[in-house]
């Protein structure tokens, strides 16, 4: 299936005009459309501006709140946060920002978060954790995805859990490690079927427990675990802490937002912060840091591989290429994104020319 590639500035304003022509407020539009965008340009488009049309489907319907009362209660160290059913990136970033002063008086703050939808990928909320020199763990639960350790029907989420540590070097990226406790992301097994392509061996089974390579039969069967049981462990230990311990819904309970006709979210997360200059000298940290990723690079390779990537520097590295060539967005998502433009009052931004990325390179080097 062939691809476009838009200007990521002109595709934020469209997300962010879309969002709020739905009423969202601007500064929440703001949160969505950083959230969606930045997950395109590190080259996650499972989790980007293709998401949109079914935000603004659920929207309209009343099945996520455009306007949510989220609404914070501290504990000590602990926030429990009912999310008002608003969109998941606006409720987990308003989450994360009510923890950081917490974390900052006593070091760690530990925020439970209910009532909140599909939030993105963690790696953002990672990232904007560590602007604030902040380390962090970063969870949520799912609608179901996995199945039970020697079961063949879904009943876990893929249920990621992400790791995020300030590099301690302003021109650095941090440390992100982002992953689903599935063999992969169920937004990508999405993304496969809306492309009509294939996916790997390994990566599913059918309703009827069979391997398959089909990405309709996958979403009708279950994302297989990573690591075997031990990925099955995983998803069920990240089920207890943001579906049972925050007080959402967990396993089938949770309402699928591509299922029409299906009940809220309530979705959970678990959002782990550490002040690490609560007991760490900065510059000091900064040195071991970089004293740690040089010698991880330094490791002999194996054969054929040509370098040695910290987590989170390929997105890094992603974003910065498409920041400069453009989005590429298959055919597919583009007319989803075309009529929901009809449909918002919104104008959809004109493909990029190979002129416009010429142009847009030589502004920006």
């Amino acid at each position: 299936m062939s691809a476009k590639r838009y200007d990521s500035g002109k595709l934020y304003e469209f997300v962010q005009s879309v969002l709020i022509s739905l009423d969202v407020p601007e500064e929440d539009a703001f949160i969505t459309a950083d959230s969606l965008i930045r997950a395109d340009l590190e080259g996650h488009g499972s989790h980007g501006v293709s998401r949109l049309p079914v935000y603004s489907r659920r929207i309209r319907e009343g099945r996520i709140s455009a306007s949510p009362d989220i609404a914070a209660e501290r504990h000590g160290a602990v926030l429990t946060v009912d999310g008002g059913n608003g969109l998941g990136q606006v409720v987990a970033v308003r989450a994360l920002q009510e923890g950081i002063p917490v974390a900052r008086e006593l070091g760690v703050a530990a925020v439970f978060v209910r009532g909140s939808n599909h939030f993105g990928t963690a790696a953002y909320l990672c990232q904007e954790a560590a602007k604030e020199n902040m380390a962090s763990v970063v969870m949520t639960n799912s609608p179901p995805g996995i199945a039970p350790w020697g079961g063949r029907s879904a009943f876990l989420g893929t249920n990621p859990i992400g790791f995020g540590f300030p590099s301690g070097a302003g021109d650095q990226p941090p440390i992100v490690a982002d992953l689903s406790s599935s063999v992969v992301a169920r937004g990508k097994i999405m993304q496969a079927q809306k492309q009509e392509q294939p996916i790997p061996e390994g990566w599913a089974i059918d309703s009827e427990g069979r391997p398959t390579t089909d990405a309709g039969e996958a979403l009708k069967g279950a994302v297989l675990p990573l690591g075997g049981a031990k990925g099955y462990a995983l998803a069920l230990a990240v089920e207890m802490l943001c579906g049972i311990l925050t007080g959402a819904s967990f396993g089938p309970h949770i309402g699928n937002l591509y299922k029409e006709g299906d009940k809220n979210a309530d979705v959970g997360h678990v959002i782990l912060l550490f002040s690490l200059d609560r007991w760490l000298d900065t510059e000091v940290y900064g040195d071991s840091v970089s004293r740690f990723a040089d010698e991880i690079k330094q490791v002999p390779l194996s054969h054929g591989a040509e370098e040695i990537l910290l987590p989170g520097e390929r997105r890094f590295r992603s974003a910065v290429r498409n920041r400069l060539s453009g989005i590429s967005l298959p055919d597919n998502v583009v007319s989803e994104l075309e009529d929901l433009a009809v449909t918002a009052g919104v104008p959809f931004p004109p493909q990029l020319t190979q002129e416009d990325e010429g142009t847009q390179r030589g502004n920006e080097a």
